[in-house]
């Protein structure tokens, strides 16, 4: 066991110091890689890292997008104004859009446009997918949980729909190391699977 530990008291900490030790500690981490519509139409992407699936009856997914200077970032807004997004998987052949992605855009700027983002139209909501990610998940805006100081909001959407490349789909199964979905880590870093453990499962899968 470790030799000695470094104990801080949350209470103490300021948001910066929060923020930084969490994106340390709680890795890997899924990135949600959303596609918004604005009421005006233009086409927002960008990649979310506090991200995860909820609920699977029906499937469910939830991302938490924080304030910037206490505005809604054009994700939220597009969100909470039409209900709808769309959740591409990121892949290590799409890092680098993904990441360009990250960049400040003006509300007015579409991010697909600027980086050339290829896109597909979607079956059950406006907001296009992005092509060439091998797993896009439909969503609709289910429920909106501000969370702590109100910095943060919760946004759970319900899967309307999955598409699924041929590439890594099997017709019943998900191939995650053929997908190759790239993971956050703390600071500028992004990682990959690595290495994979084979343990039988232990409990049967819900039905």
């Amino acid at each position: 066991m470790p030799s000695s530990y470094t104990t801080l008291e949350a209470a103490d900490l300021d948001t910066a110091t929060a923020y930084r030790l969490l994106v340390g500690a709680v890795v890997p981490r899924p990135i949600a890689w959303i596609t918004t519509r604005s009421a005006a139409g233009v086409v927002n992407a960008a990649p979310f890292s506090s991200y995860n699936f909820v609920a699977h009856s029906p499937p469910m997914l939830a991302v938490n997008i924080a304030r910037r200077e206490g505005e809604l970032k054009d994700t939220a807004r597009n969100i909470v104004e039409t209900g709808e997004f769309v959740v591409n998987v990121a892949t290590f052949d799409l890092m680098e859009t993904m990441h360009g992605c990250s960049a400040e855009f003006t509300p007015d700027e579409s991010e697909a446009e600027a980086l050339g983002i290829g896109l597909a139209p979607s079956r059950h909501v406006k907001p296009p997918r992005v092509a060439a990610s091998p797993v896009q998940m439909e969503c609709r805006l289910a429920h909106t949980l501000p969370l702590g100081r109100g910095i943060n909001t919760l946004y759970i959407g319900e899967v309307l729909a999955f598409h699924l490349s041929s590439d890594v789909f099997d017709g019943r199964y998900i191939d995650s190391v053929k997908m190759r979905p790239i993971a956050r880590l703390g600071g500028p870093l992004y990682a990959e699977l690595g290495a994979i453990h084979n343990r039988p499962q232990l409990q049967k899968p819900p039905r």
